[in-house]
């Protein structure tokens, strides 16, 4: 692990540690490079499963009860998310190693969740699936907690949607990889969980390996105990009304992404009736999606931090992505497939590169910003939560069954849209 300097490069500061100190110099390609190799891991080691290998395995496991155990694994795993992601944020916040604050915290987070993927590559039945599955949760939101920190921590604000696209790129390409990776290069359930495992592992340890993190002295520690720290967690959206906002619309906006692409393989397989394997059509959609994200991305990511602007990207990306949405609800066909897509792919593309840049602009203060990255990121996990019981409703319940489910999509997505417009702090 790479001992870091009190102050990292980051720039010239006042009284405060780099640690605390707002970035002002642009970071590196090689620093950039790094974040994105660890962050393709850590999202491949959570899309792979959530896409292919946990709905397979639950198949497997109950085939006549596959939607239900595939919810009840998901579910209880996002639940672990919310609660690990912000609490291991709070105490990269108050760690004070030689290695920096973040970094431990990223490798073990690595660790743990590499350990619950093998403890899922033997799962013998429904219960070991779910403890395999919150521990992945547990290690690997911790780590995105760190790794999100970071660009707050050593990016500066006009630079943020660039880097910013890059990790929404690495989310993407961890979804097609390790889509690719587990039904086309390695095909055994339990080899898949074994390859995810080592791939986090050695993406966080790169990171670690080769780029500072800023030590924290121990006197500018925030204080109290864990009774504080716990507290802590609540950030009052009357006294920060602009974070707020910019919370309610992440978890609008992943409400409807969760919506609109928990169940597509099964939509595929049940709606559209796809000719072939599924599995194989939906890596087709993810990699048309994959592409057309990349571009929106690194395009909006550019125009945003020329421009200053941030807020019509993201009201923008959320009216794309709803379109994306109906078009499926409309015309549940594969030729429709083929449409929506890459429109979903450019939308996201687009929100993720500048709704990052917006977030890490309101957040609260310096000395609590992973904890603050983690509050934000529960925006990004609660949905999981509250998208396998909402879509199982839909599917059930309602008339037009997919058809509802992605109408739904749509209108939380453009929920999101609105909201991004009352933050006053970033235009």
């Amino acid at each position: 692990m790479a001992q870091a300097a009190e102050v990292d490069g980051a720039g010239p500061f006042d009284d405060k540690p780099g640690a605390l100190a707002e970035p002002v110099i642009k970071v590196r390609g090689g620093w950039t490079t790094l974040l994105f190799l660890a962050n393709l891991g850590l999202w491949l080691g959570i899309y792979a499963p959530i896409q292919v290998l946990l709905p397979e395995q639950a198949q497997l496991l109950a085939s006549a009860d596959k939607e239900a155990v595939f919810s009840l694994v998901t579910g209880i795993g996002a639940v672990v998310a919310l609660i690990a992601n912000p609490v291991i944020g709070a105490l990269s916040d108050r760690t004070c190693s030689r290695f920096g604050r973040r970094h431990p915290w990223t490798l073990a987070g690595s660790v743990l969740g590499g350990v619950g993927l093998a403890v899922l590559a033997v799962a013998p039945n429904v219960v070991i699936m779910i403890i395999g599955w919150s521990l992945v949760q547990a290690g690997l939101n911790g780590m995105l907690a760190s790794l999100t920190s970071a660009l707050p921590d050593r990016v500066p604000v006009e630079q943020r949607a660039e880097v910013g696209g890059f990790i929404g790129i690495s989310q993407m390409l961890g979804t097609v990889a390790g889509a690719a990776l587990v039904s086309v290069v390695i095909t055994s359930l339990a080899g898949g969980y074994v390859a995810c495992a080592v791939l986090v592992v050695l993406g966080a340890l790169a990171f670690v390996r080769f780029t500072p993190d800023a030590v924290l002295p121990r006197r500018f520690r925030p204080g109290g105990g864990l009774r504080q720290m716990v507290g802590a967690l609540w950030i009052s959206p009357v006294k920060h009304p602009d974070f707020g906002w910019g919370w309610g619309t992440h978890f609008m906006v992943n409400l409807g992404n969760a919506l609109g692409t928990l169940y597509l393989l099964y939509f595929l397989a049940d709606a559209v009736h796809y000719q072939g394997d599924p599995v194989d059509g939906l890596l087709i959609l993810m990699v048309l999606y994959g592409i057309a994200l990349t571009i929106g991305a690194l395009v909006a990511g550019k125009m945003s931090d020329s421009s200053g602007r941030r807020k019509p990207y993201v009201v923008a990306s959320a009216v794309v992505m709803a379109a994306a949405a109906i078009i499926l609800a409309v015309s549940p066909t594969w030729i429709a497939a083929l449409v929506a897509a890459p429109l979903l792919g450019i939308g996201f593309g687009v929100y993720w590169a500048v709704a990052l840049a917006v977030l890490t602009q309101v957040l609260p203060a310096a000395s609590n910003r992973a904890k603050d990255v983690g509050v934000i990121n529960i925006a990004n996990s609660l949905p999981q939560v509250i998208a396998p019981v909402v879509a199982g409703l839909a599917l059930q319940m309602a008339a037009g069954g997919y058809a509802a489910l992605f109408i739904l999509s749509a209108i939380a997505t453009v929920a999101g849209g609105i909201m991004v417009t009352r933050i006053k702090s970033v235009s």
